[in-house]
């Protein structure tokens, strides 16, 4: 059975919109967006039914809250801090070994991948990706390559985050990285940042 139930205190409170948020949260990671759903999550909070609509209208709205309440902390605070940083190359490298650290650890997300057609989750996802490649072709923008390119290598960088998290999650131990991050980085970030080559032009 998927726990999710809160840590209550002795004398019962009325429960918030935020535990109701934050219950259902975990119920989204430990179990995918179906977990999401007002009678198991009542029973977990030890409430009934009444106190969901005391806050939300339908699940709709619920899961909504859970999908802004995720992308406010995985993408919007986590750039913030990495603009505390000032060169453009250590920010893309400490997004990377961040990306390396974390990959497959935020349940959250796995599950909202595989609920990636989801009318609910389909616009969270694509601004989300939207964001992430945006603020990466910054990056790369900041390095000195022109706005198309920035993009591209942007767009690599973030897809190969994105099967680099499905590995871990769904193979965990089969990438070959853990005992040497910081060279795989650097070898990652050395080829993110390389020149393009040239072709040779002679017939």
């Amino acid at each position: 059975m998927i726990r999710y139930r809160m840590e209550v205190a002795t004398k019962r409170r009325r429960l918030s919109r935020e535990d109701w948020v934050i219950a259902a949260t975990a119920a989204l990671g430990a179990g995918g967006l179906a977990a999401v759903a007002v009678e198991p999550l009542a029973a977990g909070l030890g409430a009934t039914k009444g106190s969901f609509y005391a806050h939300f209208a339908h699940r709709a709205e619920l899961v909504a809250a859970v999908l802004d309440r995720w992308e406010e902390q995985a993408t919007e605070a986590r750039l913030a801090a990495l603009d505390a940083l000032p060169d453009p190359r250590e920010r893309l490298r400490t997004l990377l070994v961040r990306a390396v650290m974390d990959a497959g650890k935020d349940p959250v997300e796995i599950s909202l991948w595989a609920a990636a057609d989801n009318p609910l989750v389909t616009p969270v996802l694509r601004r989300v990706m939207s964001r992430r490649i945006g603020y990466l072709a910054g990056l790369f923008g900041a390095l000195g390559f022109g706005r198309a390119e920035a993009r591209q290598r942007a767009t690599l960088g973030y897809t190969a985050y994105l099967g680099h998290c499905q590995f871990a999650a769904r193979l965990p131990g089969t990438l070959p990285v853990r005992g040497d991050t910081d060279g795989y980085v650097e070898l990652v970030l050395d080829l993110l940042v390389a020149p393009r080559r040239v072709a040779d032009e002679r017939p």
